[in-house]
């Protein structure tokens, strides 16, 4: 269906009267390579097969990017000027508008505060819920030093955590303020940082579904929440609490604009679709305004591992013993790329490869998902270059509802383990992400040479980066398996 009103995508140049998702796609992805790599440029323009072929486009962004920082963050640059000079906005008041044109005018304020004090305790040490049991102390240092050894997060991942868990009074993130767009997110961490007694504001859709939840959450938390509400409202309720992101971007920024701070800007917003980009960038215009008109905004973001990444040589000498291990996996191999055509059980890197590229984008996912995640990693490295704190974090395969829907990729997520990738129940997710967002609240990441030096500090991939296995070349066979487990 096509959006009418609220972020929309721009018309279509090739009629001029729908608006076409996939162009949007290979312009924005174009521009982003341009400067880097015009031939690359040039083939995202031309790309007659967007939504089957967009994987290799993605992937030719990391490349472009691998040659020095500054290539990488031109890219995200030009990649975030393409989005805001080409999206468009349908306003009930000024009709069609650019979105560099929505913040123009001050709109007259449209919500008021609402807060919640819990009456829990706060939590005294850093615990994670893990199979059924609440690990800390020295059970979740062991569990740390398993998914090292094992590939699961890298170290950088395991040492924040550690380091975390040595000063247990960073958990109540002191004299900040914890913005959550996408409160009711299953990755988010509105829930953890309420029970270790932080100071949250809650921005998600005005649906009583959400907000009932959130706010029983925060009553028996230790936390404090704040909500929107609109003006005149009287008590908070379910009924009544929320903001739209697409339709009241100009009011939300005016009223979280007002707010005392510091600030934690936090993106954990998701959609279906096309929707997913719309609120993506409507996000992004948020916070390019936010951070322009503050100068105390911290910034958040959750990256899929289902995305192309730089990785260090040490995840790829993990590979390459993984790949040479004798396994049953090792046996078949060879029958089953004869039998594909070289297309199943590629090994991950080049072997030797500093940094080595894991690709693994699934198909299935669709290039609005890509572009979505992608703008994010564009806007945490361009924040960054500009001086702004921010936690960028990688997040463990996770089965999520979004996730279990779609059949093809459970299945996949359900065989896995064959493959030594973990996939993650979402309360240990986003639990651990909530403890990683701390250690960087407390320990900003300085600028490294290379954003993919950025991208890869405390990652938690599951194991896609250090796995035997091209993840892609493997999707189809821990499908296979999956579905055989399920059925059995």
């Amino acid at each position: 269906m096509v959006a009418s009103s609220g972020v929309v995508f721009p018309l279509s140049s090739d009629d001029g009267t729908s608006r076409s998702t996939s162009a949007l796609g290979r312009a924005v992805v174009a521009d982003a390579l341009r400067a880097a790599d015009p031939i690359g440029a040039r083939a995202a323009e031309q790309e007659t097969h967007w939504r089957g072929d967009y994987v290799r486009h993605f992937h030719r962004l990391i490349e472009a990017g691998l040659s020095s920082g500054t290539a990488a963050r031109r890219s995200a640059a030009d990649g975030l000027t393409s989005l805001h000079d080409r999206m468009r906005v349908i306003t009930p008041d000024r009709g069609e508008i650019g979105l560099r044109s929505l913040f123009a005018d001050k709109p007259d304020a449209a919500f008021e505060t609402a807060t919640v004090v819990g009456g829990g305790a706060p939590e005294a040490e850093l615990t994670l819920p893990y199979q059924g049991n609440r690990l800390g102390g020295d059970d979740l240092r062991r569990r740390l030093d398993a998914w090292v050894a094992a590939g699961v997060i890298e170290p950088s991942c395991a040492d924040a955590v550690r380091l975390v868990m040595a000063n247990p009074d960073w958990l109540r993130l002191a004299d900040r303020r914890v913005v959550v767009l996408g409160a009711g997110a299953e990755m988010g961490p509105l829930r953890s940082l309420l029970r270790w007694g932080a100071e949250v504001v809650a921005v998600d859709l005005p649906r009583r579904g959400i907000w009932s939840g959130l706010l029983d959450t925060a009553r028996s938390s230790a936390g404090t929440l704040h909500v929107p509400m609109p003006l005149g409202a009287g008590e908070i309720s379910a009924e009544l609490a929320g903001a739209d992101l697409l339709h009241q971007l100009p009011e939300l920024a005016g009223w979280l604009g007002g707010l005392d701070g510091p600030l934690v800007l936090g993106n954990y917003v998701y959609a279906d679709g096309a929707t997913n980009v719309r609120v993506s960038v409507a996000v992004d215009a948020l916070t390019a305004h936010l951070t322009a008109e503050r100068d105390d905004i911290a910034l958040a973001f959750l990256a899929t591992p289902t995305d192309a990444f730089a990785v260090p040589a040490d995840a790829v000498a993990h590979s390459e013993r993984a790949y040479g291990s004798s396994s049953l996996l090792r046996t078949l191999r060879q029958p089953i790329r004869l039998l594909s055509a070289g297309k199943l059980l590629r090994r991950n890197y080049a072997p030797g490869a500093d940094p080595g590229i894991c690709d693994s984008l699934v198909p299935q996912q669709g290039p609005n998902y890509a572009l979505a995640k992608r703008l994010q990693r564009w806007r945490a490295a361009v924040a960054r270059e500009a001086g702004t704190t921010v936690s960028f974090k990688v997040a463990p395969p996770t089965r999520t509802r979004s996730v279990i829907k779609n059949r093809a990729l459970a299945a996949a997520y359900a065989g896995a383990h064959v493959f030594d990738v973990e996939v993650f129940e979402p309360a240990t997710s986003n639990t651990l992400m909530a403890a990683l967002l701390v250690h960087d609240l407390h320990n900003p990441l300085p600028l490294r040479e290379h954003v993919w030096e950025e991208e890869a500090f405390g990652a938690a991939h599951g194991g896609l980066w250090r796995t035997a296995y091209s993840p892609r070349s493997a999707l189809g066979l821990a499908a296979l398996i999956g579905l055989g487990g399920a059925r059995g």
